[in-house]
């Protein structure tokens, strides 16, 4: 079985559209709670609850992740840029699990992995000090063997593979040899003794080829979802992506 963790980042994004100048981030007219969003996917099967923290605040505050902690009944993957004041707040926070994301302010959305070789003293701090903490550390970074070695040689448990080439070119000629990459990164990782998840730019259609990638843990999953409840609600979005997960 392939866990499924679902993103709410998304839900927020609706919320801030509006009430980003608000006081506080529910209750009263403020809507949607990406809180409320979390518990109906959880009771939906969703097996944990991934929220992105960005240093500019563009969806996710930083009550949400409080309230979400008290909250859910699952696991919560804190999503953070490797940097020293968001490595403070996770160790206040204790998330089951963190994973470490690059964090562009020009980005829409994080588009590429974490260059860990580039980083390497800094994702080595990282992960030290939630190794310590008892927190386990992810490494989203691209299907490319430097980046998957060197996590697992700094003492990453898991790396989320980041699936937005893949998803972007799955209409076009490139679709294959993607794909080809991510099933050797998949390898490598396992190989490295790694646990091995995925993640970016994953829907209702390209998820029969994604949930064939060998030794598959987790996929977060956060805009296809967040769209779909749009239609069919929240539960419904969810089970619908488990049982194309799972068939």
């Amino acid at each position: 079985m392939i866990l499924l963790g679902v993103n709410i980042d998304h839900c927020a994004t609706v919320r801030q559209a509006r009430y980003r100048q608000a006081a506080a981030t529910a209750g009263g007219a403020i809507e949607p709670d990406p809180v409320a969003f979390a518990l109906l996917a959880e009771q939906a099967g969703a097996d944990g609850i991934t929220v992105h923290l960005r240093e500019d605040r563009r969806h996710i505050q930083e009550r949400d992740v409080w309230r979400l902690r008290e909250s859910i009944a699952t696991r919560l993957n804190f999503e953070m840029a490797c940097a020293p004041a968001m490595v403070e707040f996770a160790l206040r926070l204790r998330p089951e699990s963190i994973c470490l994301v690059p964090e562009s302010r020009e980005e829409v959305t994080t588009e590429g992995g974490l260059d860990v070789v580039k980083n390497r003293d800094r994702v080595k701090a990282c992960i030290d000090a939630m190794n310590a903490a008892g927190i386990a550390t992810s490494l989203f970074i691209d299907p490319v063997a430097a980046q998957i070695e060197l996590g697992a040689q700094l003492g990453a448990p898991w790396i989320e593979l980041h699936t937005g080439a893949y998803a972007n070119a799955y209409h076009g000629a490139g679709r294959a040899a993607e794909f080809d990459r991510l099933v050797s990164g998949t390898r490598l990782g396992l190989q490295c003794g790694l646990t091995v998840n995925a993640g970016h730019g994953i829907n209702y259609v390209n998820i029969a080829e994604v949930r064939t990638l060998p030794g598959l843990h987790e996929l977060n999953i956060g805009h296809s979802i967040v769209s779909r409840a749009l239609f069919t609600g929240v539960g419904e979005a969810v089970r619908e992506m488990k049982a194309r997960m799972n068939p």
